[in-house]
Parts: structure tokens; sequence; C-alpha cells
């Protein structure tokens, strides 16, 4: 089976032999094109090194990582540039957005840097603000903008390119809760609709339930992993793996077993 995004054994050691540090342990990890992954664990867990390295912005100094189909290990780091500007879209919690572009500019400069701001890539630019509930901010700069608006223009910047793989770094920590469901629910449908490979990094586990996986990392390795949807929306429930597995263990009935005991626990006595 051919990936969108495949690491084998990737690690990475800050320091020299003896006082080095191990921020990410021999992880092999695969997402396919249209697979939405969560990237969860503990700060220090080695997530967000992870993420870097996925990035082409950080090399790892063991294993190897393959982006549509081409090693990152084989390319020089004009290469690298080169690629990582055509097959990776970015999203971070700082949107970097260009306070002196619109919105539509600013979606638009990404086209412009690969030399692809034509016709079809304008009107591409257009289209994901106007999908992202954006039509009437076209022309509105960044301090114009909500914060929920501002990181869903640094969503429409990350896809207009057609990239391979999308990565987002904890892109709802700065919003309200009710934004950051809305931007992580649209960031989904795009991800599915689009067939990109998406890993968002998030320490908010509610928003694993729009996710198909969830992978948990401790220590710069992958502990376990969750596909099971039942599962994952337990574990965007209850907000920790541990509960969401005693939960499941206990709950015969999956998740409408867990709202029962949950309502039923709630329940006034003599109300039933």
């Amino acid at each position: 089976m051919t990936y969108a995004l495949q690491t084998e054994a990737v690690t990475k050691m800050y320091g020299q032999t003896g006082t080095s540090t191990l921020a990410v342990d021999a992880v092999s990890l695969a997402v396919s094109a249209g697979e939405f992954v969560a990237l969860v664990g503990p700060s220090g867990s080695g997530k967000t090194t992870l993420l870097a390295m996925l990035a082409a912005l950080l090399n790892p100094s063991e294993g190897r990582i393959r982006i549509d189909g081409q090693d990152l290990a084989a390319m020089n780091d004009k290469e690298r540039t080169r690629f990582r500007g055509e097959k990776i879209g970015f999203t971070f919690q700082a949107n970097n957005l260009l306070p002196y572009l619109t919105a539509l500019e600013n979606v638009e400069l990404m086209l412009r840097l690969n030399g692809r701001l034509d016709t079809a890539g304008k009107a591409r630019a257009r289209g994901l603000l106007e999908r992202l509930g954006l039509a009437d901010r076209l022309n509105n700069l960044p301090s114009q903008l909500s914060g929920g608006q501002q990181q869903r223009v640094a969503i429409a910047r990350a896809l207009v390119h057609n990239p391979a793989v999308v990565l987002a770094d904890e892109p709802t920590a700065s919003l309200d809760t009710e934004r950051a469901f809305q931007v992580v629910e649209t960031f989904a449908s795009l991800i599915h609709e689009q067939q990109r490979a998406g890993i968002m990094v998030t320490h908010d586990l509610r928003m694993v339930k729009y996710v198909d996986r969830v992978i948990h990392m401790v220590d710069g390795i992958i502990r376990n992993e969750v596909s099971d949807r039942q599962q994952i929306e337990l574990l965007a429930l209850t907000g920790s793996f541990e509960a969401a597995e005693q939960f499941a263990l206990q709950s015969p009935g999956g998740l409408p077993g867990v709202l029962a005991q949950s309502l039923a626990a709630f329940a006034l006595p003599g109300s039933h």
C-alpha cells in the first residue's frame, strides 16, 4: 500500500554522545491520503519535534521519512526546500499571516512563492476562503479578522497549493472552545474532501472527535494508537486514554452505554 506519509524508525537526538537527549525514539508511522490523524501527548513527549521532521524543517538523526513516495534524506537542502513548498502545507498556533496583506493575498502568497499564481490558482484561493465561510472577508487585513477567522485563512493557505501532506501544530490553542471546534471540524472536512494526509498536534483531547486516528506519544515513543470510531469519541468525551479504556471495558454498549451511565449518575432520586 502506498501512503502519503511514512516514517521508518525516525529518531532525533540532541547533544553529544554521553550527554545527548533523545527527543524522538525510533518512531514508525504511516498516514494515507484522506486520513486525519491527531498526535497527542504531554509536554516534552516529542510530538512537536516529530512534526518538525515531518515538515522537512528538521533532519532526523536516524531513520527515513517519505512523503508522496519521495525520501527526504535523498534530497539536498535546495531540493528539500522546493519539495516542502510544493508538497507540504502548514498551519500553526501563531498563524504567521502577513499583517499588510489581505486574507486573499495571504492565501495567494503560497501560490506566488511556488510560481503557480495563475487564473486557476486565484480561483482556488478564493474558493477555499469562501468554503471556510470568509467570502465577505477576502479583502480584510489580519487585524480586521477574529482569531478564528485568521486561523481559517491559515488553513486555506496550507491547502491552496494542493500539498500531499498538511501539518497543524496546536491550531486551536489560542481560540475559545466554540471557535476551536469549528476550526478543527472544517479542517477535517477539507482533509477528507481533498484527499490530503493531515496530522494535527494538539493538547486538547476534545478536538480528537474529528480525526480518524489518535497517536499518543510519551517520552519520544508511540505509546498507543486509537482508530476505532467509538473509542475516539470516548477519548474526546473523557479526556484521557485511561478513562476511555476503562469506560470501554465497563460499557458493552460502547459510547451509548457511557452516555447512559453518565445520565444515570446525574439522575435525581425517584426520577426513574
